[in-house]
């Protein structure tokens, strides 16, 4: 190989080395300020709350089957004034000490603005589903007394908007407990053949990454 040659190859190879620098300076700069504008704009989890439930039909029948109908007001608050929430899906359903008792319920997806609030107002139904037999005395003992704990569960994924940029997807959950007072009909309110319980529960909700 010539000097000529040689000082060509040299040549060649630094340019590549600068351009590989270049680009990755530019993306370290990139990833400092998308994380220094995230660190100052950290987001507040969405706050989701129960409003009521308008029970249809909830009755226990041999051997262990469940039939259940209710209709609930679900509402969610963006407490952030400079970030939007992209809700992607989010389903949600009832269940009875940690055992689904309705099918999930597909909620439509939603773009929450900045401090903006959504309400939802689902059917929840599960038609002769089968109780867990450790679970069916227990619950057997709640409808006698006329007090169940329900637990309204919401589950899906959200995105995080800052003005143009939009993040990743990131898991959501939200768990809404439900004191429903079969027997004390002084709680409720006559629905037709319904009974409507207006409750305001907050829910406990947790993000995290997908």
């Amino acid at each position: 190989m010539t000097a000529k040659e040689c000082g060509h190859h040299d040549s060649d190879e630094q340019r590549a080395k600068r351009i590989t620098v270049a680009i990755v300076g530019f993306l370290a700069v990139v990833g400092v300020v998308v994380f220094l504008v995230w660190a100052i704009l950290h987001p507040d989890k969405p706050r989701f709350t129960l409003q009521d439930v308008t029970i249809y039909a909830f009755n226990l029948t041999a051997p262990n089957l469940l039939t259940s109908n209710m209709q609930i007001t679900l509402s969610s608050h963006n407490p952030n004034d400079k970030i939007g929430i992209y809700y992607q899906k989010l389903d949600v359903f009832a269940s009875y000490q940690n055992q689904q008792i309705t099918l999930p319920t597909l909620l439509p997806r939603t773009y929450q603005g900045h401090l903006d609030a959504t309400v939802w107002s689902p059917i929840l139904y599960g038609n002769a589903v089968p109780v867990a037999p450790f679970l069916e005395q227990g619950l057997n003992q709640d409808l006698n007394t006329g007090m169940v704990l329900l637990n309204i569960k919401v589950y899906g994924q959200l995105k995080w908007r800052v003005g143009t940029w939009i993040s990743g997807r990131y898991q959501i959950n939200a768990n809404c407990p439900a004191y429903i007072a079969f027997s004390d009909r002084t709680k409720g309110i006559q629905v037709g053949s319904a009974m409507k319980y207006q409750l305001v529960q907050t829910c406990t909700v947790d993000v995290s990454l997908n």
